[in-house]
């Protein structure tokens, strides 16, 4: 459960906020001054600190400073009124994750503590390289096979080193992992470490999101706000799908990596910037660059060093390490005993092809175990697993599947419908997620693994079929 310190002197704000974040599963300190807020910090750690630019005695600001100086990885949210917004956005600059305007909407605040506590969980989390089999909790990057090893050698050579890299490979195969050790053994590992994805964030939003906007820049810009690279300042972006960055992001992005500079959306200053770009892809660029979809100029930017990672079929002698690291792991996470695998069920492990690479062999693993009885997984436990049914066995043929076939044939047969497909996506998706958070009751980063996806993209899907739970400050 992370832990959240609000610093605020508003006793009814402070009282309501703290009730609403333990009604997200939260565990909420609060302190009424900036003094009182550092001496908590001092005294245990939290995994967020929430602070009030204007508060009794020692102001937000400094409270930021004093705190930061403890620890330079904690993230910070910083709330102000209209009338300070430029103190918030210095503290920015210092290193806060980011800024609310008060009076704040709920759901993106609530948004905006997701993602600071993923930020400061990919900065203090270490990720460990080809660990030994008594690896039980974290998150590691596993495999001996000559072609991990390769890579390992890639990050170590890598990381002290200020270049841009460009990590590729298909989806699941661990690129963040390998972007979070990069960051963790380099001499940015003090500064901030920000992730975008690039799909996940709508077209209309990514720009303002990286590079940020000035007043009045569109409708609703009431306030200039600092972009995430001028938040990452000294630090590194990774930039998550990069292949599925719009054209004229593209175009920014070639002039932060040449001239090391941005503009805000509807500004005209040019703002000097000192970030590393770590970028990942599971798509073909070169493809791309032959179909007038990415810029060449930026493809030869990033590319300066490419670490290739290999799908989990071309290093299968890896897969009972990874067997073993996985039971281990989510049996601690579980509070359960390590059951162990029977030598029929490693086998089809090993021989199956994973096009989900080492995300879709976890998820497995990790469905075995949930309905585990104790017994060492067998060959019909990963079967049932792997078929999605964990309590039916292999796929087959029902009546709800032919419900669903017939609904779809009366869908067909009224002819040419506007966005169809998608739509037809769109209702089964928000099924689907709607059920995953039914199933796990309402838990998010239960209902993302479960699905076999991140806890920012399941966000993102619970804004897109409006699954959003709707909560109060009473």
């Amino acid at each position: 459960m992370s832990t959240i310190l609000i610093i605020d002197d508003d006793d009814q704000l402070r009282i309501s906020f703290q009730r609403l974040l333990q009604e997200e599963g939260y565990e909420v300190r609060t302190a009424a001054s900036g003094e009182a807020g550092v001496r908590m910090v001092q005294g245990g750690l939290p995994d967020l600190v929430v602070l009030d630019v204007r508060l009794p005695g020692m102001n937000g600001l400094e409270t930021y400073k004093q705190i930061h100086a403890i620890d330079q990885k904690l993230p910070a949210i910083i709330m102000t009124a209209f009338g300070t917004t430029e103190t918030a956005i210095e503290a920015t600059k210092l290193g806060a994750f980011d800024y609310v305007i008060k009076p704040f909407d709920i759901p993106q605040m609530l948004a905006t503590i997701r993602q600071a506590l993923e930020t400061g969980r990919f900065m203090r989390s270490p990720i460990d390289m080809d660990v030994g089999p008594d690896k039980t909790r974290g998150e590691a990057i596993i495999g001996k096979s000559p072609v991990m090893q390769e890579v390992y050698k890639s990050i170590g050579r890598v990381s002290a080193t200020d270049a841009t890299v460009l990590i590729r490979g298909e989806s699941g195969s661990g690129k963040e992992l390998v972007a979070r050790a990069l960051y963790q053994h380099s001499m940015r590992n003090d500064k901030p470490f920000l992730v975008i994805n690039c799909v996940a964030i709508p077209d209309t939003l990514l720009e303002s999101e990286l590079f940020g906007y000035e007043k009045g820049a569109f409708t609703g810009a009431t306030h200039r706000r600092v972009g995430k690279i001028e938040q990452a300042s000294g630090g590194t972006i990774f930039l998550d799908e990069i292949g599925d960055m719009p054209m004229n992001l593209q175009a920014k992005m070639l002039r932060l990596l040449q001239e090391k500079s941005i503009e805000r959306l509807g500004g005209r200053e040019t703002l000097p910037v000192d970030v590393r770009i770590i970028a990942a892809t599971n798509r073909d660029l070169e493809h791309l660059i032959t179909t007038g979809q990415f810029r060449e100029d930026l493809y030869y930017r990033l590319k300066v060093i490419s670490i290739w990672l290999p799908p989990l079929r071309e290093r299968t002698g890896d897969i009972p390490l990874l067997v073993d690291y996985f039971l281990a792991r989510f049996s601690a996470e579980l509070g359960i005993e390590n059951p162990g695998i029977t030598h029929e069920a490693m086998s089809l492990l090993v021989s199956s092809p994973w096009p989900g690479n080492i995300r879709e062999l976890s998820n497995t693993l990790q469905k075995t175990l949930i309905f585990n009885r104790g017994a060492p997984l067998s060959l019909e436990d990963i079967t049932q697993a792997a078929s999605g049914d964990p309590q039916k066995g292999a796929p087959h043929e029902t009546a709800c599947d032919e419900s669903i076939r017939s609904w779809i044939r009366g869908l067909l047969s009224k002819g040419d419908q506007n966005n169809l497909f998608e739509n037809c996506l769109d209702h089964f998706g928000s099924m689907l997620v709607g059920e995953a958070l039914n199933l796990t009751g309402g838990n998010r980063s239960r209902a993302a693994k479960l699905l076999g996806i991140s806890r920012p993209t399941l966000h993102a899907k619970i804004d897109k079929y409006h699954l959003k739970i709707e909560t109060s400050v009473k």
